[in-house]
């Protein structure tokens, strides 16, 4: 069809005939463009096209003078098509809906288009960016006429969440969605609650006992009327969607059998936490000797209630000397160490371990003062509030510093003389590579941590991982605590290496995401989800075994594809494979994107011509 044929939303979501009145904005972005791009230019060249009826510019559209002007152009100039040509979508696309909505037009009958990412900050040639810019613009104008009035979904909440793991993250998660007035589910795979802080004797910064934190934090999940507990379970089985997420678990009875349930939730938190890493045997000794331990190993130790009483000592012999490894399992380097199982290394900082080798030396040197206690580390990264000065004490107490070279690291190997257990060896960077050794009855290895096996999670719940094997949020700046399918939440070191503040932050906003759904009862979603036309499916399934979501089952009677509204994200990969041209895509359909595509061209289309597709 042509464009004078095309039917239009009549701006209020209604069905209408009526002509394209396309109004153009074109934002200065305060230089970021217009410094590059002769935006006045643009949008005189703008003004002539067919269907615009108005076309402008604005030092800054997204300010609140910016958007009144694009509101009050709909308005005397009966616009029902608006462009505006500024910066990234991901910025400022909600806002200009937000602004169109407010004139009274659909706010799907807009268009936004990205002349600063892609045109002004990657081309310095001012003539070629200015034309650059004046094609996607003119593409957008020769797609608006066929944008449909859409309207966006809404799906209903179930009022329950699960939140699957009990460490401190889960625990937090789920007291917070409690106390809301929500009823909670909270899965342990162990047979207790608490997670890694059961391990630590005391915490940085405040340098407070672990149980004093955790213990209540316990107590009050456990005996909240809103939260049912279950430990020694696993889950099994996952289907639905958002607002309706059906879970199967199975709970190991005391007597050896297997309890199943299915949990009805419309939000789901995953809290599984993560691994220390393990070294390798022979890995800075260890495995060798009893005398090389982990850092969870020398809070247990100096724990009162722990397996020495709180006595520094090995096999029964008092330990004089102590040296600390940094950044084992962590920051490594390849061809230096050797890959985990999956071929990786890691690569990436474990965040806590700084801070917690040079707390725990401190504690050491007050604890215990005859006893020697030396850093090895190629760097500190004591980053966090009130961490710095763990360091600064671990120095005012006599910790002695060693910083040796990432490509040559330290090495631990038996004390030749007999004098001690082991000997640190390093070239010290501090003194211009001095050859340090340092005698050791006890070398405890900063651990890292790493990811759980989470295949179980990432094939019922379609995660994406990073190259760090974590979970991947959907944003790191607009979904931080979000997975790309809606309705599934990451709370805590699931996403990656965190300290126990960092965590319970993470869980919080989790929970407060979370519970923002629930309260609602419904969440609203773009409408750019797929759609089947029935006349033309043949019911090949084609779409069925294409789609990464599984947001398309077959409807046997019919014998048709059908989509959920609820799984569909709308990335069109059914669309594209779809072999009938029987699925299309609101917002992408074939019109909008070969208009685009044949502008951008420079094929230039007749008014009575119709745009080919399919």
């Amino acid at each position: 069809m042509s464009i004078n044929e095309s039917t239009f939303g009549a701006g209020n979501g209604e069905s209408g005939m009526e002509k394209p009145r396309i109004g153009v904005f074109v934002c200065h972005c305060g230089g970021n463009i217009s410094d590059v791009v002769d935006v006045k230019r643009v949008a005189e060249e703008m003004s002539v096209l067919p269907g615009v009826v108005h076309s402008t510019t604005h030092m800054f559209m997204c300010s609140d003078p910016g958007q009144t002007s694009i509101e009050e152009a709909i308005k005397e100039h009966n616009l029902n098509r608006v462009i505006v040509a500024a910066c990234s979508p991901t910025l400022h696309e909600l806002t200009f809906r937000r602004a169109v909505a407010r004139a009274g037009l659909n706010p799907y009958l807009f268009e936004h288009v990205n002349i600063r990412e892609h045109v002004s900050w990657v081309i310095e040639d001012k003539e070629a960016a200015t034309r650059k810019a004046a094609r996607l613009i003119s593409a957008a104008v020769s797609r608006v006429p066929y944008l449909e009035a859409l309207e966006k979904r809404h799906i209903p909440i179930h009022g329950a969440a699960l939140v699957i793991g009990g460490g401190v993250a889960g625990l937090t998660c789920a007291l917070d969605l409690a106390r809301r007035g929500i009823e909670v589910h909270l899965t342990e795979s162990t047979d207790v609650l608490g997670g890694r802080m059961l391990e630590l004797y005391t915490v940085f910064p405040t340098n407070e006992k672990a149980s004093d934190l955790i213990d209540p934090l316990i107590k009050e999940v456990q005996s909240h009327p809103n939260i049912h507990v279950y430990l020694n379970t696993q889950l099994r089985d996952s289907t639905g969607a958002i607002g309706d997420f059906h879970t199967t678990i199975v709970t190991k009875k005391p007597d050896g059998g297997e309890e199943e349930r299915e949990i009805h939730s419309g939000v789901i938190a995953i809290a599984v936490g993560v691994d220390v890493y393990q070294p390798r045997e022979g890995e800075y000794y260890f495995g060798k000797s009893p005398a090389v331990v982990g850092l969870l190993d020398l809070q247990a130790m100096m724990n009162p209630d722990g397996p020495t009483g709180g006595k520094l000592e090995i096999n029964g012999k008092p330990v004089k000397n102590v040296a600390f490894i940094h950044c084992v399992g962590s920051r490594q380097w390849p061809d230096i160490h050797e890959p985990q199982a999956d071929g990786k290394i890691n690569d990436y900082c474990s965040r806590y371990c700084c801070t917690g080798i040079v707390h725990a030396a401190a504690e050491i040197r007050e604890k215990y003062p005859d006893v020697n206690v030396y850093d090895f580390h190629e760097d500190i990264r004591t980053y966090g509030r009130g961490h710095e000065d763990w360091y600064t004490k671990a120095s005012e107490v006599g910790v002695l510093f060693f910083r040796f070279d990432p490509h040559k690291p330290a090495v631990v190997e038996p004390d030749p003389k007999g004098e001690s257990a082991l000997v640190v060896k390093c070239k010290d960077r501090l003194t211009n590579g001095l050859e340090v050794e340092v005698p050791a009855d006890m070398v405890v290895l900063g651990n890292g941590l790493q990811a759980r096996d989470m295949t179980t999670l990432i094939d019922l719940y379609r995660c994406s991982r990073g190259s760090d094997r974590f979970l991947l949020e959907a944003h790191p700046k607009l979904r931080p605590v979000e997975l790309a399918s809606f309705g599934l939440f990451l709370a805590g070191s699931v996403q990656g290496p965190m300290d126990i503040t960092e965590a319970t932050a993470g869980a919080a906003a989790a929970a407060s995401k979370a519970a923002a759904l629930v309260k609602r009862g419904f969440i609203e979603l773009d409408p750019f989800i797929a759609k089947v036309n029935e006349e033309l499916c043949t019911g090949c399934q084609t779409c069925l075994n294409v789609c990464p979501f599984d947001a398309i089952s077959r409807d046997e009677e019919k014998g048709i594809a059908v989509i959920s509204e609820a799984l569909c994200t709308g990335c069109g990969t059914c669309a594209a494979a779809c072999p009938s041209n029987a699925i299309q895509q609101f917002g992408f359909n074939d019109a909008e994107v070969m208009s685009e595509v044949l502008a951008l061209l420079g094929v230039v289309k007749k008014e009575e011509e119709e745009v080919p597709v399919g």
